[in-house]
């Protein structure tokens, strides 16, 4: 495995991380809360963003606008299966959420949510350097690269490890900061 894999791997960890963040549900509106909402569209599970429009008129409320009207309660029992905590209402043309101030004890709870995902992913990026390592010895006992090589290709691959654990926390911070305001 080259420095260049484990790097892709440590995107794709910033990339998986990203997308569970915005899963979680802060006190604003938001489409990204709808990334993983399905709807049954004749047949095929197919993304919200694909079958309606969501715009965001206030800070509390969304409207999805679907692009076929007869799709509406498919979209709305897809909200609800979803379990985003989120009651759907419609008016025959639109379908209207808003959304609820998170209590004190929600925020704390999202936060150690937020936490976990964010030591999940760190404990990624290590198992992908350790990963890495193993292969950069394995390569130094088949004659490969020399020692000094090997050296230095661990402390690259620790530098960018240590790069990528910082984006976590940062990425991590933003993420408590938004849940708490």
């Amino acid at each position: 495995m080259s420095n260049q894999t484990s790097i892709e791997r440590m995107d794709k960890t910033i990339a998986a991380l990203k997308d569970s963040f915005n899963a979680i549900r802060t006190g604003r509106a938001s489409a990204a809360i709808f990334d993983k909402v399905r709807v049954d569209y004749y047949g095929t599970k197919s993304p919200l963003s694909q079958v309606a429009t969501i715009s965001i008129p206030e800070a509390r409320s969304i409207i999805i606008q679907p692009f076929d009207k007869s799709l509406i309660s498919e979209i709305e029992k897809g909200i609800q299966v979803a379990d985003l905590g989120l009651n759907p209402s419609n008016d025959g043309k639109v379908i209207r959420v808003s959304i609820p101030p998170l209590t004190a004890d929600r925020r704390k709870e999202l936060v150690k949510q937020a936490k976990t995902i964010a030591e999940n992913s760190r404990t990624s990026i290590r198992n992908i350097r350790r990963d890495g390592n193993d292969d950069l010895k394995k390569q130094q006992k088949a004659g490969e690269i020399t020692e000094d090589d090997l050296k230095k290709m661990e402390d690259e691959l620790q530098k960018t490890t240590d790069k990528y654990i910082a984006e976590i926390n940062s990425i991590y911070d933003a993420k408590e900061k938004e849940i708490m305001d």
